[in-house]
């Protein structure tokens, strides 16, 4: 195991709480300003069904980007690969999650990754269903199945707030439709986008989602292949190569797990074979990463040599 117990766990949260006070929480979306800038929490989740935790776990928060992963997975597993690459590239951007700098200077105006908001928007595009309502509920549904957990819905303030601040969204959106990746209403898909943002779990069921990623797509408690291996498997690379922002290549030499963040300050980490990790601390550095977060990774990773587990 990772950890030998809780108390030991909260040794590292409190060290890695220490570097709140260089972070800030993302008031830019107002709902997500009202967090406590030195909340600190983790959760790691093993193959075996236990668990071990520090800090206030219980404690929702909203998956943001985090839900780019699971989406993505939900529409390799709607058509397939070659259809959705052939709309969203699989490169790192090495620019700002939020970025339209690479939309305009390509040839052709396809987003490089999923992993930014743009290639995020075209995969949200993508989920299968005749209305919002179809396609929101099946992929809430997909999360439902990742932790194991029925009652998990979505933050209406959340997401309310997000689509009344989204206008680089918007233009983003607007931009990728002027050149036919996307073709549908883009207040339709920024009302989907943004509920798919604003679901909300607690860091338990984070690390639960994590260890499914970590096994393949299987659940190693219900024994259930919720996902193929070889979308498990697209997945976790992208978190590797893109899943902390722009910090991805530092953040996979230092820590060397695939991981990826949201600016609620969640992160989930899923170690192949091994565990699956929810973090939440919300005081972000200036690449959108919990700073604290990121922190208590290192301190694991040192500590534990999480770096040498051989990715697969």
């Amino acid at each position: 195991m990772l950890c030998q117990s809780s108390e030991e766990l909260q040794a590292l949260v409190e060290e890695a709480k220490k570097c709140t006070i260089y972070g800030k929480v993302a008031d830019y979306i107002p709902a997500l300003g009202k967090a406590n800038r030195d909340d600190l929490s983790i959760a790691i989740h093993y193959p075996d069904g236990s668990c071990i935790s520090a800090g206030n776990i219980e404690k929702k928060i909203s998956l943001q980007s985090i839900s780019k992963v699971i989406s993505l997975a939900l529409v390799l597993m709607d058509h397939g690969p070659d259809y959705v690459f052939e709309r969203v590239g699989m490169e790192p951007t090495g620019d700002p999650f939020n970025s339209i700098a690479k939309l305009e200077t390509m040839a052709v105006a396809k987003p490089l990754n999923p992993m930014i908001n743009a290639g995020a928007l075209v995969v949200t595009h993508m989920i299968k269903g005749d209305s919002i309502e179809e396609r929101f509920g099946r992929l809430l549904t997909f999360v439902q199945q990742l932790t194991d957990d029925p009652d998990v819905s979505y933050c209406q303030e959340v997401a309310s707030s997000e689509l009344e601040t989204a206008d680089l969204n918007r233009a983003l959106s607007f931009f990728i439709k002027q050149h036919g990746i996307i073709n549908e209403d883009v207040e339709q898909l920024l009302d989907l986008y943004t509920k798919q943002c604003a679901i909300e779990m607690n860091c338990l069921d984070l690390a639960r989602i994590g260890v499914v990623f970590a096994m393949d797509g299987k659940d190693p408690v219900t024994g259930k292949q919720l996902m193929p291996e070889e979308v498990a498997r697209i997945c976790k690379t992208f978190m590797v190569t893109c899943g902390m922002y722009n910090a991805s290549g530092e953040f996979a030499i230092k820590i060397g797990i695939p991981a990826k963040s949201g600016v609620s300050g969640g992160i989930m980490g899923a170690v192949p074979e091994r565990f699956g990790i929810g973090i939440f601390g919300p005081a972000l550095d200036d690449k959108g990463n919990s700073i604290a977060g990121i922190k208590l990774l290192e301190l694991l990773s040192k500590n534990y040599k999480l770096t040498l587990v051989l990715y697969k």
